[in-house]
C-alpha cells in the first residue's frame, strides 16, 4: 500500500505507536529479565536483546507501509538530509517519536506494577559509550541506506533488527542507535535505563554517527536511493 494513501495522523500515529511499543519491549523485557534472571547480566542482556529484535521486525512490517517505520529521529533527519523526507515532516515525525517512546516506557513501568515515571539512576556515559553510540549508530544507518539503495525492500526489517541485535553485544552501550529510545529509557529505573545526565551525550554521539552515515552514503551509493517509504510502497 502506497505511503501516499495515507494522512498526516495516520503517518504520526504509526511512527508513535511503533516507537512506543518498541520502548515498552525494550523496557519490559529488561524488567522480566531482571526478575527471571537475577545476577546473570549476561542472560539479562541476551533476554532483553531476542525480544527487541524479534519486535522491530515485527513493528517495521507493520507500521513501515504507513510511515516508512522511521521509529528513530536519526532516521528521519537523514532521510530529510538526503532529500527523501519533506521539511514538512521532519517536526511532527521526531514529535510523535518522542512522545509514543515517552509513553512506551510509562506503560512498560505499569505493566511490572512500577510507578509510571521514576527516573533512572543508571549513568551510561563514558567515552567509550559515547564512541560506542558514534558507531552503533553509523552502522545502522549504513546498512540502512545500502538495503535500500539495492532495492532489497524486504530484507529491510530482517537487516535493521539483525544489526540491532548485534549491536546490543559489540558496544559497550548496548547500541541505543536512537535519540527518541534514550529520551524515553530515562522514565525507567530498571535494566534498560539511562539517568538523564547521560543523554545530551548519547544523543550527540547519536547524530554524529548519522552524519557520518550520510557523508559516506553518498561516496559508496552515490545514485539517488529511494526513501524508506518509497522502499515499502515497492513491496508485494
Amino acid at each position: 500500500m502506497s505511503t501516499s494513501h495515507h494522512t498526516l495522523a495516520a503517518r504520526l500515529l504509526a511512527e508513535g505507536l511503533g516507537t512506543g511499543l518498541l520502548v515498552a519491549v525494550v523496557i519490559g523485557s529488561g524488567i522480566a529479565a531482571q526478575q527471571l534472571s537475577p545476577d546473570q547480566i549476561g542472560l539479562q542482556l541476551l533476554e532483553n536483546s531476542t525480544a527487541t529484535v524479534l519486535a522491530l521486525v515485527a513493528l517495521i512490517f507493520t507500521f513501515g507501509p504507513v510511515s516508512g517505520g522511521h521509529f528513530n529521529p536519526a532516521v528521519t533527519l537523514a532521510e530529510f538530509v538526503t532529500g527523501k523526507t519533506q521539511r514538512r515532516l521532519v517536526a511532527p515525525y521526531l514529535g510523535a517519536q518522542i512522545a509514543g517512546g515517552c509513553l512506551g516506557a510509562m506503560v512498560a513501568n505499569v505493566m511490572f506494577e512500577l510507578p509510571p515515571v521514576v527516573l533512572s539512576t543508571h549513568d551510561r556515559l563514558t567515552a567509550a559509550t559515547f564512541l560506542s553510540e558514534v558507531v552503533a549508530t553509523f552502522g545502522l544507518l549504513t546498512v540502512i541506506f545500502g538495503v535500500v539503495r539495492s532495492g532489497r525492500h524486504a530484507a529491510v526489517p530482517i537487516a535493521v533488527a539483525g544489526y540491532i541485535g548485534a549491536a546490543y553485544w559489540f558496544t559497550s552501550s548496548t547500541s541505543f542507535a536512537n535519540p527518541a529510545v534514550t529520551l524515553a529509557r530515562t522514565l525507567t529505573n530498571t535494566f534498560a535505563g539511562i539517568a538523564p545526565s547521560s543523554t545530551p551525550g548519547f544523543i550527540a554521539a547519536q547524530l554524529i554517527g548519522a552524519g557520518l552515515a550520510v557523508a559516506v552514503a553518498r561516496v559508496l551509493f552515490p545514485e539517488p536511493e529511494p526513501s524508506l517509504q518509497e522502499t515499502r510502497d515497492a513491496g508485494p
